[in-house]
């Protein structure tokens, strides 16, 4: 079996998390800083863990990591040095995140102010990531 094993564990790799998402900011109509998320031990991944309760009627969407992160990484022809940073950390943070968490997943919650999470699974069985904000109108 060819199973990928973690680089970090438990408060290890929310300190990873940290470095990663120092000073980095998730673009939208505003900028909002990116941080570690911590949920707790979890056997799946629900919108309610992340809300800490019953959300149903809370307009939610889950979009996939790939797509989410895409937006994100990729470099385009106009960018400067700076953008070409950005899209290298959120690089770096995508690997992060997929080679520490399993069931990677994307929620974004709410409508024009928007939550948004990224997060999996640790080895240890908690639920870990990242979260950050958007306005969109």
């Amino acid at each position: 079996m060819n199973e990928r094993l973690p680089k970090f564990k438990g408060e290890k790799l929310l300190a990873e998390i940290g470095k990663s998402t120092r000073g980095l900011t998730y673009l939208s109509e505003t900028d909002a800083g990116i941080e570690p998320y911590f949920g707790g031990r979890v056997q799946t991944i629900e919108i309610s863990h992340l809300t800490g309760k019953n959300d149903a009627e809370r307009k939610h969407e889950k979009l996939d990591p790939q797509k989410f992160f895409d937006r994100l990484t990729k470099e385009k022809d106009w960018f400067g040095p700076r953008e070409k940073e950005r899209a290298k950390r959120f690089t770096l943070l995508k690997r992060l995140l997929e080679d520490n968490l399993h069931d990677l997943k994307v929620f974004r919650i709410g409508h024009i102010q928007i939550d948004i999470y990224v997060v999996g699974i640790d080895a240890d069985g908690n639920l870990a990531g990242i979260k950050t904000r958007a306005v969109e109108t």
